[in-house]
């Protein structure tokens, strides 16, 4: 049963010694650079921070502004190789900067970024008296953000569809869940500038955390002027944490003249992490995946049967986004390139889920179980020994998946009219399109798969049942080749396959090939594709 859908877990990416942003934009190649446009405000930034670092932070870099708004240019030539920047440890702001007596009172389950959140609510607070007053106050304003957290209901419900509704809803309840932590504790203190901090600030500060954050040994950091850097997905550069050296530095890939904009690469994202975490989306993002919950229904009599077997085979691991459990199995689906290939973008471990969900009796299940304990003990991830039931099981994974692409469909018809006078409503809802179109390709495109992968064992049956011979899938008998349809006790109708078709022997006449009753997703040039393989 089809519970929705829901994107991948948000997470840091990480490899020895390298620390990479959560702070996206993205470009390509092919993209026009940027005029270089000095930013006047920023004018002092550079020197104020190279000053409290006691080193130089960048020769060859400034500030200034692009679509992206604020950047980094080049402001001499830059050659492959090169360091570019290198922001010492002690100019880094991170969850040691929580006042030690204000830290000592906070409890395990208040978390870094909460942490870091006080320290940014804290320092503004002190405004110009604060030693972080040039990068605070450089830092974007509510009304600048775009992340879902600050869309009004309305226009939340323009990515009803989409997982990214109930995760905004979540993280929303996550950072009220931890302002209700912190509060009595900032209370606990006389000073005004602990107490005056409202939910609504707090929220304000944990979302430029979760934007502008980069991981480190100490959990999170802050880097000032690291993070007016832009992302170009195809970059070879990454910032780089030297421990030995305390500092964090990024290394150019290629060459940049002077006025060109400076771009390093940070991770591989889809639109609904980008705009939940970030607040903005790509047109075209090939990162975009969809996370699928299914479940076996209740009023399957086998069900207790089937989730025992699920949890004896598949237990789920730590940071495993395919995993099982009790109330509903999450599958991250990505883009099929291919239809008449592998299918990869589809896990495996979905596609062994449906042909446990098809099963109509315990000795089927029992079977699945020989045959993991035969192997490498997981479940289900060869082809069924019938055909029949292989193709009924993909086509059931089918239906799911062409229910969520009708959703996704009407989700996007449905989107209201922009007024141009409303500029953060047009922006927002071109954010929707692109979320939900992009997560709709990605369900087309596995569709698209699952079609051809149920015409092409469809039309393999008929062709081993022309041989003469019983129906084998790796070797083994085929078993029950062509049940009627039927009310199973799964509670769902399993399609029946089409019964045996005609024989066909005049290869070179001129009469057109009649197959029989052929699915009617069963395409023209997917039977040239098998004739041309097997022949007519």
């Amino acid at each position: 049963m089809l519970l929705g859908a829901r994107f991948i877990d948000r997470c840091c990416l990480h490899r020895p010694i390298v620390c990479l942003s959560r702070r996206f934009k993205f470009s390509s190649p092919a993209m026009p650079q940027d005029s270089h446009c000095v930013d006047k405000d920023c004018d002092d930034f550079l020197p104020w921070l190279e000053q409290k670092a006691g080193v130089e932070i960048s020769s060859v870099l400034s500030i200034g502004k692009s679509t992206y708004g604020r950047s980094l240019f080049a402001s001499k030539s830059i050659q492959t190789g090169d360091c570019i920047l290198k922001v010492p440890y002690n100019v880094q702001i991170s969850p040691d900067n929580v006042p030690s007596k204000i830290n000592s009172l906070l409890g395990d389950e208040v978390g870094n970024i909460a942490k870091l959140a006080i320290v940014i609510s804290v320092e503004w607070k002190m405004g110009q008296d604060s030693e972080w007053a040039p990068y605070i106050n450089r830092l974007p304003q509510p009304g600048e953000m775009h992340s879902t957290i600050f869309w009004s209901e309305g226009e939340l419900k323009m990515i009803q569809q989409s997982s990214v509704y109930q995760e905004t809803i979540n993280q929303k309840a996550q950072i009220q869940k931890d302002f209700l932590a912190i509060k009595p504790v900032l209370h606990h203190f006389s000073e005004n500038l602990f107490k005056d901090i409202s939910l609504k600030e707090f929220m304000h500060a944990c979302a430029l955390v979760g934007s502008r954050a980069w991981g480190s040994t100490k959990g999170l950091s802050l880097i000032p002027f690291a993070d007016f850097v832009n992302h170009d997905g195809f970059s070879d550069s990454v910032l780089l944490g030297d421990e030995d050296k305390q500092l964090s530095e990024v290394i150019a890939d290629r060459n940049y003249a002077p006025g060109e904009q400076v771009l390093i690469r940070y991770g591989k994202f889809p639109n609904a992490t980008l705009l939940l975490d970030f607040g903005f989306t790509l047109p075209y993002n090939i990162y975009d995946q969809v996370q699928i919950q299914v479940n076996i229904p209740h009023h399957d009599l086998l069900r207790t049967l089937k989730l025992e077997l699920l949890h004896r085979h598949c237990p789920p691991k730590i940071g495993d986004v395919n995993s099982f459990s009790s109330m509903g199995n999450s599958f991250t689906i990505k883009e099929v390139k291919s239809a008449r290939g592998k299918g990869r973008g589809i896990p495996q471990s979905l596609r062994a889920f449906a042909r446990i969900f098809c099963c109509t009796s315990p000795q089927e299940l029992s079977d699945l179980a020989v045959e993991a304990a035969q192997n490498d003990g997981r479940l289900a991830r060869r082809p069924l020994k019938s055909w029949n039931r292989e193709i009924q099981a993909h086509q059931v994974l089918l239906s799911w998946i062409t229910r969520l692409i009708n959703e996704y469909n009407t989700s996007i018809k449905s989107l209201p009219l922009a007024s141009p006078l409303y500029e953060t409503f047009a922006l927002r809802k071109q954010m929707a399109r692109d979320l939900l179109t992009g997560e709709l390709r990605v369900l087309k495109s596995a569709g698209a798969w699952l079609e051809n992968y149920c015409a092409t064992l469809t039309t393999k049956s008929y062709l081993s049942d022309e041989n003469g011979g019983s129906e084998t899938v790796l070797g083994r008998e085929r078993e029950d080749a062509h049940p009627s349809s039927q009310e199973t006790n799964l509670g769902f109708y399993l399609p029946p396959l089409s019964d045996k078709m005609p024989r066909y022997d005049d290869r070179h006449g001129s009469t057109r090939l009649y197959v029989g009753r052929l699915s009617s997703r069963t395409r023209s040039r997917d039977l040239e594709d098998l004739f041309s393989r097997y022949g007519r």
